[in-house]
């Protein structure tokens, strides 16, 4: 190694300048992490921009599901209601009593695919009334749902998924985790190109916010970054509604009118004053084999996604990686979470929202009190459904451009995970770059043949055979984390020079929640509930 003193040719460099970044059990430069809440008024706003931000995708999919299902305006408005009432009582159920990470459990795209499966069943095909046929979907969609959750409650209270999770390196984490933001790209610039002209300033004013200001206005560092969400939004949506009152978009093709208009959602409408949703509300669910065997299916790509995103938030809320008798049981509320849906009625299964857990890389804001007051403005909005159908009527580009960061956020969560391995091992990059490209590649090949044929490469006789291997290869974060897993767990991984490339041997303490004395500061139960659940 070479020396610190130098002779006549200028100095040599430095030995730390050498040395590599050090490996970190937690991520450091989070302001506050899960146990250290934020002032109370700057907790609140916190709260109220993760509320915004998992509005998108909780209007985006009743806003394309419902329609079909032969829902009008008002149906949607209380589904989407009922969606965000849901979420709020999920996301304070797994905060208090699942893994107690600073997680949003909202809405999500893996249970698209099923349900528009239940929509197009031939059953439902000849009933000419509309909402008479809205109604039996969404009891269909209801029953698959309550049956679907079962999977993920068995599976996570039952510590199966612990013992799965057990044999996770920090190289099968890595796709896994990448995947689940970076496989979600179709719904980032593709979506602020809809309406480029709303979608692109909201991109360009974040970046702006978030990144450059505090830079450069020092005094107002933690306010620019922290809250740009809350600063870009009301400007980019304000100049979004003078474009449409100013005539911009009278003489536009529809397609343009309802993406970029501010006053084509109909939810303020058709969302009633005051309205609490309640179980059953549609009617008794109707239960099917075949439906039920889809949304299992889906329950489970769900699972693993979930998986993925809440190792990215225990890596944003600086918390030390998430033990696996706790996300066994996370896993298992959350299969309680998709029963609620089911019981409720919200036409759509719950898992971790994604976008959420890239607000928490933006602000650096990792605390567990600032996504239950989030869940308490998601309950407080549902019920009164004309303030929440307000925010709820933001053009769809904007919440794509927060997208473009927010799932790359999440994504490089996963990346980071590869400070762990070794990455000159041969093994480390076949396993790594095989596992992402399939994972990108596969789901690629699915969702152009189901685009072009009009159903999906699996195409037997048998249509919930059909809709279960469909709805798994269709997910790029199932994908490149199942062929991860399979093949770290596979190749060589008995010689003890694998063990270190994988990383394993960085993880060992956290394999059991005893191993490490900071497992009971980040996930232990409230009220000495883990006297009586104890985690292994």
């Amino acid at each position: 190694m070479a020396g610190g003193g130098g002779g006549g040719g200028g100095a040599a460099p430095k030995q730390d300048d050498l040395t590599p970044h050090p490996v970190k059990d937690q991520l450091p430069g989070v302001s506050y992490c899960i146990t250290s809440p934020p002032p109370w008024p700057e907790a609140v706003l916190l709260g109220f921009q993760h509320y915004l931000v998992m509005l998108g995708t909780t209007v985006i999919i009743p806003t394309a599901l419902v329609p079909q299902m032969g829902g009008n305006n008002e149906d949607k408005a209380v589904v989407i209601q009922t969606l965000l009432f849901v979420a709020g009582i999920n996301t304070l159920l797994q905060s208090f009593f699942g893994t107690r990470l600073p997680a949003v459990i909202g809405g999500s795209y893996t249970f698209v695919m099923p349900t528009i499966s239940i929509i197009l069943a031939g059953r439902y095909a000849s009933e000419p009334n509309p909402h008479t046929k809205f109604l039996r979907i969404m009891r269909g969609t209801q029953g698959a749902l309550i049956v679907a959750s079962a999977l993920q409650i068995i599976v996570g209270f039952s510590g199966l998924w612990r013992n799965v999770a057990r044999y996770l390196s920090p190289l099968s984490a890595a796709p896994l985790v990448a995947l689940v933001g970076f496989g979600l790209y179709e719904l980032g610039f593709p979506s602020v190109a809809k309406c480029v002209e709303i979608g692109l300033p909201e991109l360009i004013l974040l970046v702006i916010f978030a990144m450059y200001l505090p830079h450069t206005v020092h005094m107002l560092k933690s306010i620019f970054d922290r809250f740009a969400v809350l600063f870009t939004i009301p400007i980019v949506w304000l100049y979004a509604y003078l474009l449409t009152v100013g005539g911009a978009y009278r003489n536009a093709p529809p397609k343009t009118q309802f993406h970029c208009r501010t006053d084509r959602s109909g939810l303020i409408g058709g969302a009633p004053w005051i309205r609490v949703p309640y179980p059953f509300q549609w009617g008794a669910p109707t239960f099917d084999a075949g439906e039920a065997f889809a949304m299992m299916a889906a329950s489970f790509v769900a699972l693993v996604e979930s998986t993925g995103a809440f190792i990215a938030v225990s890596r944003y809320a600086s918390a030390t990686p998430i033990p696996p008798s706790v996300l066994s049981r996370g896993i298992g509320w959350q299969g309680i979470g998709i029963l609620l849906d089911g019981l409720f009625g919200t036409g759509n299964g719950s898992s971790v929202s994604v976008e959420n857990a890239g607000l928490l890389a933006l602000t650096r804001v990792g605390s567990r009190r600032v996504v239950q007051i989030s869940a308490g403005f998601m309950i407080f909005f549902s019920i009164l459904g004309k303030f929440g159908a307000v925010f709820a009527s933001i053009p769809a580009p904007i919440f794509a451009a927060l997208y473009c960061i927010f799932f790359a956020y999440a994504g490089s969560a996963g990346l980071g995970f590869l400070q762990f391995c070794n990455l000159n091992s041969f093994r480390t990059k076949f396993i790594l770059g095989f596992s992402v490209f399939m994972g990108l590649s596969v789901p690629q090949y699915f969702n152009e043949y189901t685009s072009v044929a009009g159903y999906g490469p699996v195409h037997t006789h048998s249509r919930w055979f059909n809709d279960m291997v469909n709805v798994l290869f269709s997910s790029k974060a199932f994908v490149a984390g199942f062929v991860a897993y399979l093949l770290d767990n596979t190749i060589h991984r008995h010689e003890s020079s694998v063990r270190k490339d994988r990383g394993y041997h960085w993880w060992d303490k956290f394999r059991s929640y005893r191993t490490d004395t900071r497992s009971e500061e980040f996930y232990s139960l409230p009220f000495n509930l883990n006297k009586f659940f104890p985690s292994v």
